[in-house]
């Protein structure tokens, strides 16, 4: 009797629950996804009961010319036993003309897209339709991801909302991120960014490579990447920055045209970085270092050169001092390193400085930045600058037509502060910075910096400068209401209690968040008798000189001052800086505590402008991975002392706890932040 050769009709992946799938199957894609070292199911339909002498195999195979012996092509037979290295793949269940199959791919298994033949014989099932996403795996033991705490997991892999943490170092500003991995053709864009990555397939079995490459990736350079960085204030032809509220929307524009989306800025480049790592299966957190320092010289030193004004000299000042810089911390064993610098690992997607030809960072041990091992890969040297340099202000005076160079400042502990990043399980800041550096002043800080600069082969060149009575100086000023006059309190300690005239100069501008200057205020000069070995002195900026200035500004402001004090009869000199940020009135929302999907649910917003000027272009807006799109309506222009109501409406359409996140920005406050977790149902 002639034997029916055996063919496969069908193969469906079965769904499994979220426990067993590690919320795989909340990605709003149309292919499975399943995570290395975990088991999967196939249901073969074929056209007869399955007989021992029939051949059946399973080919997955991902990349350009998949081979067995490049791990790009895995040839399973479900009857036959693999070793222990090897997927497995074993019958579950026969049941007339169907089989089901348990697949389980090795937790060292290469990342990405693959495509699933079924081969009977000479016969070969290949369809579109089979195709999977294999994800790291932070719940697998023998993944180089693997995470223990589970509450650690659920906020670093499975948290689709969060935060970043902006400002100046003494005004902390929380700024709501939806970080969005598990929304429609993120993950397929995240897919395609290994594809379109430098990586080789089996590259994508590391993460340490899958990091540096996502790295490179984030920001656009050479006809590739998502995103375009923008520094500048002008944003014609794209979204200003701090618009953006999400990851999302942009990976989902890239994806969809494959063009650079138009604009970000770091905490931009760190929110996509962040959910394209959370999404391939890395734990992952968006972090904060307040003055951070960008040390272009790579010398371990951040050089700031001020006239006789106190005003930078930006052609010399090569070196910079961001009010605040966020990045990503990527969680990973590192088999590449000697024992000890597993853990987190520092990974920047903004485009700062190139490191082996490409625009990216890291990633960097936390442990070797606290160590000061600086030569650690990838650019730890970078990093520890970043958050543990120290800061040289010279003094430029011209002396018979001649420029001469006075250090009026060594600083040891201004750069790196309150390191922050989300609190696992709650929506409040954590200080990190004890996992970055040792206590400021400490001996072991200081060891560490003599460690770093002994890597260097570099001596430190310059010493605190000598002050026979001048001890000290510093400058405090209180964020104010936008709109009203800013207070500058210059305090002096001295040695001596004796009388004594001083000279204050403060030179003040407006600028970025990075130190780029946007605009001259003004200069303040002030002469006063000091007596008593604390003394203080105030500046006093009038709010006319920097309201005018916020309409060429499409950014958040911030206000630089830079200040140089003289004792007039010792000539001794020291300079201290200062930066204000602006305290913005709340608004109150009304949501409720639970909505339905498909039924309307509706956002009652009232604001009262208690500044001592008008906004203009008010809007309110209402965002959430629970809506199809955000919402915004306008007011036009508020008063002084005006109150105004805003009813938004929206419509649910996915079940949980749900962010809403309600926004009010005009030309002069450009973004103030309510929010409020609502349930929705079925």
């Amino acid at each position: 009797m002639l034997q029916r050769k055996l063919q496969v009709l069908l193969v469906d992946f079965l769904k499994q629950e979220n426990a067993v799938s590690h919320h795989t199957w909340e990605f709003q894609t149309s292919s499975p996804v399943f995570r290395r070292g975990q088991v999967f199911h196939l249901r073969l339909v074929l056209n007869q009961p399955l007989q021992s002498y029939h051949e059946l195999k399973l080919e997955f195979s991902t990349g350009p010319n998949p081979s067995i012996a490049k791990h790009t092509l895995v040839v399973l037979d479900p009857r036959t036993p693999s070793d222990h290295y090897n997927w497995q793949a074993t019958l579950q269940n026969e049941s007339g003309k169907e089989v089901t199959v348990a697949v389980t791919s090795t937790p060292n298994a290469i990342l990405g897209k693959y495509q699933l033949h079924v081969k009977t014989g000479k016969h070969i099932l290949k369809s579109e339709e089979n195709i999977l996403y294999l994800l790291f795996n932070p719940w697998c033991k023998e993944d180089t991801v693997f995470m223990p705490d589970e509450d650690e997991r659920k906020e670093y892999i499975l948290n689709d909302t969060g935060c970043h943490y902006v400002g100046v170092a003494r005004s902390i500003k929380y700024k709501p991120w939806n970080f969005g991995q598990f929304e429609k053709n993120v993950l397929d864009c995240c897919i395609s960014l290994l594809t379109e990555s430098s990586l080789k397939p089996t590259d994508r079995r590391d993460p340490v490579l899958v990091c540096r490459a996502m790295s490179a990736m984030m920001s656009f350079e050479k006809g590739q990447g998502v995103l375009i960085g923008n520094w500048t204030g002008d944003y014609q032809g794209g979204t200003a920055p701090y618009k953006w509220t999400g990851s999302a929307p942009i990976l989902q524009q890239y994806y969809s045209t494959k063009q650079a989306v138009r604009f970000g800025q770091c905490w931009v480049f760190a929110g996509i970085l962040t959910t394209v790592l959370r999404a391939l299966g890395i734990p992952a957190r968006s972090v904060t270092a307040f003055d951070s320092a960008h040390d272009t010289e790579k010398n371990l030193t951040v050089d700031t050169y001020v006239n006789e004004n106190g005003e930078k000299i930006t052609n010399m000042s090569r070196d910079s001092v961001w009010n605040f810089h966020v990045w990503t911390d990527a969680w990973m064993k590192r088999p590449d390193l000697p024992k000890g610098y597993d853990g987190w690992q520092a990974v920047d997607a903004t485009p700062q400085e190139r490191s082996q030809g490409v625009f990216c960072c890291g990633p960097s041990p936390l442990t070797a930045i606290r160590k000061g091992d600086i030569f650690i890969v990838y650019d730890t040297r970078f990093v520890f600058s970043e958050v543990n340099g120290d800061r040289l202000i010279w003094l430029v005076k011209m002396v018979n037509g001649q420029e001469e160079l006075h250090i009026i400042s060594l600083e040891t502990t201004s750069i790196g502060k309150n390191i922050s990043t989300k609190a696992v399980g709650q929506d409040r800041r954590r200080d990190i910075t004890y996992e970055y550096k040792y206590p400021e002043g400490s001996s072991e800080e200081r060891q560490v910096m003599d460690h770093a600069f002994l890597l260097l082969s570099s001596e430190r060149e310059h010493r605190r400068p000598v002050k026979e009575n001048f001890l000290h100086m510093s400058v405090q000023s209180d964020d104010v209401l936008l709109g009203n006059p800013v207070n500058f309190t210059v305090i002096l300690k001295r040695k001596t209690a004796a009388l004594q005239n001083v000279n204050i100069s403060g030179s003040f501008e407006l600028q970025l968040y990075t130190g780029k200057k946007v605009a001259k205020l003004c200069d303040l000069n002030k002469t006063s008798q000091i007596q008593g070995q604390v003394s203080e002195v105030t500046l006093t900026l009038d709010s006319k000189t920097y309201i005018n200035s916020l309409a060429i500004l499409d950014d958040e402001p911030v206000i630089r001052g830079f200040i140089i004090a003289e004792i007039v009869e010792s000539k001794e000199i020291m300079a201290s800086e200062v930066f204000t940020s602006f305290q913005y009135p709340e608004f109150s929302i009304e949501l409720p505590n639970t909505g339905r999907v498909g039924q309307l649910l509706v956002c009652n917003c009232i604001f009262r402008n208690t500044l001592a000027i008008p906004l203009t272009d008010v809007k309110f807006s209402l965002e959430s991975l629970g809506i199809s799109s955000p919402q915004t309506t306008d007011h036009g222009t508020v008063q002084p002392g005006e109150t105004i109501q805003s009813q938004i409406k929206c419509t649910p359409i996915k079940t949980g706890p749900k962010k809403f996140i309600v926004k009010l920005s005009s030309k002069q406050v450009k973004e103030i932040n309510a929010q409020k977790i609502v349930l929705i149902t079925k």
